[in-house]
């Protein structure tokens, strides 16, 4: 009998790719207004130098195992428990400007200072832009008083609460929140699924994993048996990792759940 539906965070209940986008738009406007720069071009430099300057620090592996993105990196600041957040800390102010630094240089704009006031201006613009999907709250309605709603997250436990504390109402449907940066290892680890399990006290079979991302969410909740809901919001194909079910709204996941209970 299902009992719990596990929901992934970020692009599955939080819009986080509309929230980098509108971040980036307001902090390269920046850039337009103060040099006439391409705010397109701009965001398209910075985005790469952001995933180039990311891999080439001695934290990528941390941040692979935990799921930290290097959007993420971007405003993020990893004040967190544990000597691999202080390693991440210790390098993300660097990280950020460098990556606005470079950005600029690329449209010959060459202004030391300015790229670390657009490196400062992308998390506050981040705050500023909290999305949910339009059908977050209805579905959390819905179901909150038939099911145990639990949330397993990638990411650093700073910046995880920082999107939940943003939309305060999102954390009020939760019985239970995981982040991996506590746990010590991210999605697809199945150890990450087994000690939701254990802290919930759920089997496999009692519950099913929701979430966006196939290679973390899918993978993951595959390898320990546990069904799942693929949603896939921009009709990607599924390549090799095939999930019990696929949906592209919230809401869809209604006559999927009333299924499983009769």
């Amino acid at each position: 009998m299902l009992k719990a539906i596990i929901f992934d965070l970020d692009d599955t209940l939080l819009n986080d790719k509309k929230s980098i986008n509108k971040a980036f738009e307001a902090t390269c406007q920046l850039a337009t207004e103060k040099y006439g720069t391409n705010p397109k071009q701009l965001e398209e430099h910075v985005r790469y130098y952001a995933r180039e300057l990311y891999k080439s620090y001695s934290t990528y592996e941390f941040t692979q195992k935990i799921g930290i993105n290097p959007f993420e990196g971007l405003w993020g600041t990893f004040e967190d428990e544990g000597e691999e957040f202080k390693g991440l800390h210790k390098i993300i102010s660097e990280y950020q400007h460098a990556a606005w630094r470079k950005g600029l240089e690329e449209l010959d704009v060459i202004d030391e200072q300015f790229a670390n006031e657009l490196a400062e201006a992308f998390p506050t613009y981040r705050k500023q832009f909290p999305f949910v999907y339009k059908d977050t709250f209805a579905i959390l309605e819905k179901l909150k008083n038939k099911f145990q709603l639990v949330m397993l997250t990638n990411g650093a436990p700073s910046l995880q609460n920082t999107k939940l504390n943003l939309i305060p109402k999102l954390k009020t449907y939760f019985h239970t929140i995981v982040i991996s940066g506590e746990f010590g290892v991210g999605k697809p680890d199945p150890s990450i699924f087994q000690h939701v399990l254990r802290l919930t006290n759920l089997t496999k079979d009692e519950a099913i994993m929701v979430g966006d991302n196939l290679h973390t969410d899918i993978l993951g909740s595959n390898r320990i048996g546990m069904k799942n809901v693929w949603i896939n919001h921009h009709s990607k194909p599924t390549q090799d990792i095939l999930p019990t079910y696929e949906i592209t709204h919230l809401m869809e996941l209604l006559p999927i759940l009333k299924e499983k209970e009769n």
